[in-house]
């Protein structure tokens, strides 16, 4: 850690602590990679909040569950008496990753990176929060009450995490999110926002060497609609419109009688929201092909992280925290979504990817820095101690 004189003896303390837990960081993190907790595995997301659950009782920080039948539970553990203007850290503990795939390949060290399922997005994150939380309930130091928030399904638009999220983030303070920063030391201040859609196309089946004429083929017309769909993408103002997974058919020689495909928005302007998913539904209702209709069911919608002037102050502040810890970081926009931009719309200025630096997420490469540890949970908590008092 750096000298620099203008860290004061009880944010001392705290960073010190913080300094001396990188083994111990490296242990949990090895223990949450190791666990299978795709987004529909809510048993295995439950067992990371059992990990982190016991790491909080064996630091005194308090918690409490908020229980959910399909996905994870969520768990809102805090520092000191929780009140109506809060200090908000969030984190998801769902992966992207089948079940057994932790098995096939656990944690692993290698040339100071941590790999595994989920090492980056964002079990280094959960680690960062767990030590930074057990360092303020130790030591003191808060200006405000600490809330931190370890989320079930962010991977598929928290549907059950949202309106928690937003629940803490409109008495917040300030929100860090602890989704990896990006190499080589940056975080995000700005973000797209996306919604994501199911569509089903259905036709009529027929023989396609016998009685061609008789059907109508839902293949035929998706593909009418995927053309139609991605000359939707607008890369000048940041909107893309993918089709990513297409399913359809039931025989090579069937005229296909049924087709389904998913769609993935992406824009950054909010203003545009509405007229692209309006352009969707028209290309839904439109018919290329007889005989042929169309469905459409959005199931999962992120909001954008919007820079403002309360969240450029808030980086700004944090920038400060890095430079007093003998570093510099940047700030950038991704075209990635996160619950960022729930905390955000909410209305509390947000940083997001303040966790650990990592990069290759969704990936069998992902891989988090293992040095970054340590500092990217003291600039949390030095951003917690000075921020705490400027944003009340």
């Amino acid at each position: 850690m750096s000298d620099k004189t203008d860290i004061k003896p009880d944010e001392r303390k705290v960073l010190d602590w913080l300094a001396g837990q990188g083994e111990a960081m490296r242990a949990l993190l090895e223990e949450l990679v190791n666990i299978d907790s795709g987004s529909y595995n809510k048993a295995g997301v439950d067992r990371v909040g059992a990990t982190i659950c016991c790491f909080l009782d064996g630091h005194g920080v308090g918690y409490e569950t908020v229980p959910n039948e399909r996905f994870g539970n969520a768990i809102r553990a805090s520092v000191g008496e929780r009140g109506e203007r809060n200090i908000l850290l969030m984190g998801h503990r769902d992966t992207v990753f089948p079940d057994g795939e932790a098995g096939r390949r656990p944690f692993r060290a290698e040339e100071g990176r941590g790999y595994g399922p989920g090492a980056a997005d964002m079990k280094a994150g959960l680690v960062m929060n767990c030590f930074v939380a057990a360092a303020f309930q130790q030591f003191g130091g808060t200006p405000a009450p600490l809330v931190v928030l370890f989320t079930a399904d962010e991977e598929i638009g928290s549907p059950s995490s949202r309106a928690v999220i937003e629940q803490e983030a409109r008495r917040a303070r300030f929100v860090l999110n602890a989704e990896p920063g990006r190499p080589p030391n940056a975080i995000v201040t700005g973000r797209k926002a996306g919604v994501f859609m199911r569509f089903t196309v259905t036709g009529k089946a027929a023989h396609s060497g016998a009685n061609f004429e008789q059907g109508a083929s839902a293949i035929g017309e998706m593909a009418h609609k995927i053309v139609a769909l991605h000359a939707l993408t607008d890369l000048a103002k940041g909107i893309t419109v993918n089709v990513g997974v297409v399913r359809g058919g039931q025989t090579v020689n069937t005229v296909a009688p049924s087709a389904n495909g998913e769609i993935d928005l992406r824009y950054v302007d909010p203003a545009d929201r509405d007229r692209v998913l309006a352009a969707i539904e028209m290309i839904m209702g439109h018919v290329s092909v007889p005989g042929t209709s169309a469905t459409l069911e959005p199931y999962a919608e992120f909001l954008p992280l919007v820079p403002t002037t309360e969240s450029e102050r808030l980086f700004e502040t944090y920038a400060g925290c890095v430079r007093s810890l003998g570093q510099t970081v940047t700030g950038i926009f991704t075209g990635g979504c996160s619950d960022a931009g729930f905390s955000a719309g909410a209305g509390a200025p947000t940083l997001c990817a303040v966790g650990p630096i990592g990069s290759r997420a969704h990936s069998p490469d992902e891989y988090v820095e293992l040095a970054s540890l340590v500092p990217r949970a003291q600039a949390a908590a030095l951003t917690i101690m000075r921020a705490g008092t400027r944003f009340s």
